[in-house]
């Protein structure tokens, strides 16, 4: 009997050779799939960004090579210093905003008991418009005559403002549209790790005599810190290449206070037709981008051990 067990043990080797040998091809076949995308769609446009960040081409001739010229002559642009300042800044008042609003508006949602789900909806409702479509909307919201913002101010007896024509309110009007428009995804994701927190931690706070404040700077914050920090970086990330609502909504003005690195790279690309200029902004982006994802990286791991 134990000589026919081990023998058919035997025969039914082959099958789970090839059963197993079936699994890890389509694990296999799965993850090439995923790095071939990647390979074509992130590696490549970085390395060919590198490469033509050296070079002066119209992409239709063969390039040339031109060493560091592309960077100088970004550089020596009067509108450089204000592009990396206003990124700098817009980023700094997303963070303010964008990174904030959305966390409190999760909390908000978290501790409501009843319509959870039709607000929750409301939130993301914006995620779903197009980004121009958002953008052109809040267009018409700050038109100086007869826009909505204005109409508001109107009836506060206040004096209207020129939301995207001045270089004092420019910029700031370029955040709330940002903010706006991705509030939900920031809210969604806050939302579903406050909902993993368990719920036994907020009761003993409760027996412990803490109100909603407390309760949220002892327990959600430090419960939630993992993702806080993930969702930081992203939010840095996102907000340096700001382009679509400068492009679709001031053009960089007024007087540069809205141009910015992502938007002054694109100039340079398909205004200027200079690709190799285009490509070195571009590379600097992505080398202050690898700073900001390396003290992540690192300030993650003294989170963790």
């Amino acid at each position: 009997m134990t000589t026919m067990s081990a023998r058919g043990s035997r025969r039914r080797t082959p099958g789970a050779v090839r059963r197993g040998l079936r699994r890890n091809l389509t694990a296999y076949g799965f993850l090439c799939g995923a790095l071939i995308c990647f390979a074509f769609f992130s590696w490549y446009p970085m390395v060919r960004e590198f490469l033509l960040s050296f070079q002066k081409t119209n992409f239709v001739g063969p390039p040339e090579w031109v060493g560091l010229d592309n960077f100088r002559t970004v550089i020596e642009d009067s509108a450089f210093a204000p592009a990396w300042i206003n990124t700098a800044a817009f980023t700094g008042l997303a963070l303010v905003f964008g990174y904030a609003v959305p966390f409190v508006a999760a909390i908000v949602l978290n501790e409501l008991r009843h319509a959870k789900a039709y607000l929750r909806f409301v939130v993301y409702l914006p995620v779903m418009l197009p980004p121009a479509v958002a953008v052109l909307l809040f267009k018409w919201f700050y038109d100086p005559g007869a826009g909505l913002f204005n109409q508001i101010l109107d009836l506060a007896h206040l004096p209207a403002l020129s939301w995207l024509d001045s270089t004092s309110t420019a910029l700031i009007s370029l955040v709330i549209v940002s903010t706006w428009m991705n509030l939900g995804t920031g809210t969604l994701i806050y939302l579903a790790a406050l909902q993993s927190i368990p719920s036994e931690l907020y009761e003993a706070a409760e027996l412990d005599g803490a109100g909603l404040f407390k309760r949220v700077w002892h327990v959600t914050i430090p419960q939630t810190k993992l993702i806080l920090l993930v969702m930081l970086l992203l939010q840095i990330v996102a907000t340096m290449q700001v382009f679509i609502e400068p492009y679709l909504l001031t053009g960089g003005g007024p007087e540069n206070a809205t141009v910015t690195v992502a938007y002054l790279m694109y100039q340079y690309a398909f205004s200027f037709g200079n690709f190799g200029g285009g490509g070195a902004l571009g590379l600097m982006l992505m080398v202050v981008l690898m700073v900001f994802s390396a003290i992540y990286l690192r300030v993650s791991r003294d989170n963790q051990t």
